[in-house]
């Protein structure tokens, strides 16, 4: 869905994009192990995307990061330790880091006292966000208090909808349902190997579902 909206609506041409999956000194109750959520990204993405990949750096660190010290870091690694990236015509180019995520984040941007204006403005101002809409979030109200980065805010509409949370996934999963075409078969069994989401009674939202960081350059694509 991200793919085709920067393909078809904006002037960007998409070369990658991470899974960054949160460490654990984020300590949500209902997450399971980074170690885990890795793997279960790395097994995701292995089912065929040519464009997806995971970042196992943030899940790493011993502190927690802050969004914009994730953005900072890809920035850093893709744009000036590889050089950023080279054009078809052989050209040394800088990639645009930038934020997708859910239209739930974004409503939670424009909560009072939720974020930090540095932050707001380091993450939606220097590096912008792509939006996912999301049943249930009023994505006009959610922006209605971030218009000075409306510039920066790109929001990808649901052509179909789908409304699946990893909420919903581990309910069904602590109540022994099927989740098969929800989420890919090796995850799955990922998931009934390690016994993971038995006991998790939370309600909380799992990192199944982690934030993901595009690169996107203007004119040229890897």
């Amino acid at each position: 869905m991200a793919a085709d909206y920067i393909k078809f609506d904006t002037n960007f041409e998409l070369m990658g994009g991470y899974l960054s999956p949160v460490s654990d000194a984020y300590k949500k109750q209902g997450l399971a192990s980074a170690s885990d959520r890795v793997n279960m990204c790395e097994l995701a993405v292995g089912q065929g995307s040519n464009w997806l990949m995971v970042a196992p750096w943030e899940a790493r660190q011993k502190e927690y990061q802050p969004t914009a010290q994730v953005l900072d870091y890809f920035d850093q690694e893709i744009n000036e330790v590889m050089g950023g990236v080279t054009t078809a015509a052989g050209e040394r180019k800088r990639v645009q880091i930038s934020l997708l995520a859910g239209a739930d984040l974004i409503q939670t941007m424009s909560t009072p006292g939720v974020w930090s204006d540095e932050d707001l403005d380091h993450i939606l101002g220097r590096y912008g966000s792509f939006i996912v809409e999301r049943t249930g979030t009023d994505i006009e109200d959610a922006l209605a208090s971030l218009q000075q980065w409306k510039s920066n805010i790109y929001v990808i509409q649901q052509l179909i909808q789908n409304d699946v949370s990893s909420t919903k996934i581990r309910l069904f999963l602590r109540r022994e349902m099927s989740v098969r075409y929800l989420v890919p078969a090796p995850v799955i069994k990922y998931i009934e190997d390690h016994g993971l989401y038995e006991e998790d009674a939370s309600g909380s939202t799992s990192s199944l579902h982690d934030k993901s960081r595009l690169g996107s350059s203007k004119d040229t694509i890897n």
